[in-house]
């Protein structure tokens, strides 16, 4: 599994011309599913979401997590994080789950995390997707499990 985690001061992902996710202060998620992932990989890559502290303190100091700040989730699959470019020019996508078990860990890492968070907002899995966003800081992070 694949994240790349950015923190944001709001975000929102569109589809068809009609936002499907929209938040505020938080993270967006851009997840990625491999080939050998599985729910036990989508808890542990919550928990920790859940547990990073890069969030602000009265100090400035990143102590906060997204929770500790009030923050919420916008959840978007990205296949693409698993492009293998090392041959050719035309990127390989061999370690990314197949389609249907990338959206059942889609699902359940969304599902997942409604039980962690206050709010979590998601694009559709498989979709052409617009994702706005603004980076704060700008502060990502990239989490690989």
């Amino acid at each position: 599994m694949k994240i790349v985690l950015q923190r944001v001061t709001r975000a929102s992902v569109t589809v068809n011309n009609t936002i499907t996710g929209k938040i505020d202060k938080g993270y967006v998620v851009l997840l990625g599913v491999g080939a050998e992932d599985d729910k036990t990989k989508v808890e542990k890559m919550v928990d920790k979401i859940k547990k990073l502290r890069i969030f602000p303190d009265e100090n400035g100091k990143t102590n906060l997590s997204v929770c500790d700040a009030k923050g919420s989730l916008l959840v978007i699959s990205q296949f693409t994080l698993y492009a293998d470019c090392k041959k050719g020019n035309r990127p390989s996508f061999t370690d990314a789950a197949n389609p249907v078990l990338a959206e059942k860990l889609y699902n359940y890492f969304i599902e997942y995390a409604k039980g962690e968070f206050s709010e979590v907002e998601s694009g559709i899995f498989g979709a052409m997707m617009e994702v706005e966003l603004i980076n704060d800081g700008p502060f990502t992070i990239i989490l690989e499990d």
